[in-house]
């Protein structure tokens, strides 16, 4: 097929990639022309495992292409793919103005009948607000799909060319039909295509994340019931994970989730709810204790040295929201970097590739490691925020005599306490009671 992504973001690239990799020609737009020329020799904006590699193959090969003409490529496409981004409103409503302002150029650009597929995340209707603002400009005959991407950061490309379902929200078989053809090269196994209503597909990528975010918050509570009653949450995870009923999957406890989906779409779904008078009491719930849980992480820190931090030298670990991404978008670190940082304290950090991000984030305001023990010399304290496989068996005597302090606040809960209290080191986890 002949197919056009409008929007060279994290879903838009990876979309396109692994489309034109199963052999349609594709053509990815933007209007950031740096960008577009950046991409044109292969570069990609961003760290995403194995994705720069399918990038470049296709280039190679003439299947992927990018421009700034919007115009060329809807007429050069049959479907046509929006994924440009929805940011939160101030009042944590999904800003679709870029999608309706895209949506109104394609109308402009059609020339003859296409399927324009909303990839975005958009809230319930949007996709029947794109049809109407096409109808606005042209009479030619077009459907709309919504057709919502359910990627994990580092493990997209898996994720797109393996999928566990992928959802098709139409209101005619002929358009599930292109559909279904299109992705027809990534389920031969088994056919794992969910066609449903437009309205439905759209409400269920926000359910989809509102439900993991969920189970996060809810394990967080449990682990802060852990420490006050004198339990494990290790021991608790793995007892309720062996139901299958419950699974073992997002039951880790931490210091938040972060990145640009969770926060932003939980938000995005209590707002809709608001507009349609339905309170979604659970998913606010989620929210505001997701925010508790880095507030809580924050004061073992300050608690522990008494609320002097000032000249402390602190490392940290990790900075991204979570392992094998440099997304540094809504991470629960640079509110406890923040945190040092008022109190006075001197802060050194590395991330495995991260790094840039962070530096356009805070500047000078912290020091750069080249290296994880590097991050630690003549510190006082070490800080976990990101579950970076680095970080996961460090020669812990080799900490000790770098660090000039003693304690180490793992906000994953990456090693056993006994380990390290045999070495000398204190440990302050999350969710282990003393």
């Amino acid at each position: 097929m002949n197919i056009s992504v409008i929007g060279t973001g994290y879903v838009g690239l990876v979309t396109g990639a692994c489309l034109a990799g199963s052999g349609n020609n594709v053509i990815c737009v933007d209007i950031d022309q740096e960008k577009i020329n950046g991409l044109k020799e292969g570069h990609v904006t961003f760290y995403e495992p194995g994705l720069e590699d399918i990038v470049r193959k296709n280039i190679k090969e003439e299947r992927l292409h990018f421009t700034t003409d919007l115009d060329y490529a809807v007429k050069n496409s049959s479907v046509v793919l929006i994924a440009v981004g929805t940011p939160p409103n101030e009042d944590g409503s999904a800003d679709t103005s870029a999608v309706i302002n895209v949506a109104s150029s394609i109308g402009k650009s059609l020339d003859d009948y296409k399927v324009i597929v909303t990839k975005s995340t958009v809230p319930v209707g949007t996709t029947e607000m794109i049809r109407d603002e096409i109808n606005k400009v042209t009479d030619i005959k077009f459907d709309v799909a919504s057709n919502p991407e359910f990627l994990k950061e580092g493990a997209a490309v898996e994720d797109f060319m393996k999928p566990d379902r992928v959802l098709i929200g139409v209101d005619n078989e002929s358009a599930a039909q292109i559909l279904k053809e299109l992705y027809t090269p990534f389920m031969r196994s088994m056919d794992r295509a969910v066609v449903v209503s437009i309205r439905s597909s759209e409400l269920a990528k926000y359910t989809a994340n509102a439900m993991l975010a969920t189970r996060i918050s809810f394990m967080n509570e449990i682990a802060n019931l852990c420490e006050v009653v004198g339990a494990n949450i290790s021991e608790v995870r793995v007892a309720i994970g062996s139901d299958d009923r419950i699974g073992r999957h997002f039951l880790f406890p931490g210091i938040g989730y972060g990145g640009s989906c969770f926060p932003k779409d939980v938000k995005a779904l209590i707002n809709i709810g608001s507009e349609y008078g339905s309170e979604l009491h659970i998913c606010r719930a989620t929210d505001e204790v997701n925010t508790k849980q880095r507030e809580l992480f924050w004061k073992k820190i300050e608690n522990y040295f008494e609320g002097q931090l000032e000249s402390k030298k602190i490392s940290i670990w990790g900075i991204s929201f979570k392992p094998k991404t440099d997304d540094i978008r809504e991470a629960p670190s640079l509110f406890i970097i923040e945190k040092l940082l008022s109190a006075g304290a001197s802060v050194t950090v590395h991330d495995p590739v991260a790094i840039e991000n962070t530096k356009a984030h805070f500047g000078d305001k912290v020091n750069y490691a080249v290296s994880n023990y590097a991050a630690c010399e003549g510190t006082d304290a070490l800080v976990i925020n990101t579950e970076w496989n680095e970080y996961r068996q460090p020669d812990f005597q080799k900490l000790k005599e770098l660090m000039n302090g003693n304690v180490i606040f793992d906000g994953r809960n990456l090693y056993n306490p006994d380990t390290l209290k045999k070495i000398g080191i204190k440990y302050v986890g999350v969710g282990i009671g003393n």
